[in-house]
């Protein structure tokens, strides 16, 4: 089966920068359809430009990017393509236009000239699934961060999109509203199907991802089962980046003598993992 969005050889620099290496610099990876994937990377390793790629905010200067099976490159095929791939980006602040919550998730299907009565449905339907029903007729700029950024998500399901990517969507929040982002674009993958891209560097929220995509330089350095990306500490490390607190109490304790598995990366399974440790000598 054909890859949902497939990004091959992908090259691009920004304008004025043509004196330092692209920000994109032969990127290659495939997504499939229904799946929730993470890309993780220091800043500037080139998520954020690889993000924009996905539904065609900018476009490949060589190699290409497809989106079931449609070029970003091909003019005719842009609003097609930007239908099936929403945007979720950082600040939920710079996506709220309108002064009510429901106004606000109506505001793109009203630009695609969609009926009243489905525009209805759809805005129902998508505060429904983000859990913010309830305050349909608020102000949103009296929520707090996380609930802003769920009204954001609901604007871009709204849309009927197969695939949301989200850009760095927690790095304004606090710990509760991560949790709800988080959470709320689980639910939607997990139980509604929609393709699901998150950006971030916050790794612990990684772990709840089908695949990770690894970012360096403008280059996917590795990818796999988070399991199988988080084992790999010293490499991770090596490229500037943190690991789930769970894996670097592992690690540290595997250093100390334990010899626990990599694969408990939620905080149960890590307790878990420790005290069949302990119950059995495994030390």
């Amino acid at each position: 089966m054909e890859p949902f969005i497939r990004v091959k050889d992908l090259l691009f620099r920004y304008e004025g920068e043509e004196e330092l290496p692209p920000a994109l610099d032969g990127t290659t990876l495939d997504i499939h359809e229904g799946s929730f994937v993470a890309i993780l990377g220091r800043n500037g390793s080139g998520k954020s430009t690889l993000a924009k790629h996905f539904n065609g905010i900018l476009l490949p200067q060589s190699g290409s990017v497809t989106v079931c099976g449609m070029d970003t490159k091909d003019e005719s095929k842009l609003l097609e393509i930007r239908r099936t791939v929403g945007m979720v980006f950082q600040n939920p602040d710079n996506q709220i236009v309108a002064s009510v919550v429901e106004d606000d998730v109506a505001f793109a299907p009203e630009n695609l000239g969609i009926p009243s009565d489905e525009i209805r449905r759809r805005v129902d339907e998508a505060l429904k699934l983000v859990d913010m029903y309830e305050y349909r007729r608020h102000s949103p700029h009296l929520l707090s961060g996380g609930q802003k950024q769920r009204v954001a998500i609901a604007g871009v399901i709204a849309m009927k999109p197969r695939c949301i990517v989200l850009d760095e969507p927690t790095a304004m929040l606090d710990p509760q509203g991560r949790r709800e982002v988080i959470d709320t674009v689980t639910r939607l993958c997990r139980e509604n199907g929609i393709t699901v891209i998150l950006i971030t560097h916050h790794m612990s929220e990684a772990t709840g991802t089908d695949r990770v995509f690894v970012m360096e330089g403008g280059k996917v350095v590795c990818e796999g089962e988070p399991q199988n990306i988080f084992a790999g500490v010293e490499c991770l490390k090596k490229l500037g980046l943190t690991v789930p607190d769970t894996t670097e109490l592992i690690y540290r304790l595997n250093a100390s003598g334990f010899e626990l598995g990599y694969g408990a990366l939620t905080v149960s399974d890590c307790a878990k993992e420790i005290a069949f440790a302990l119950k059995n000598k495994r030390l």
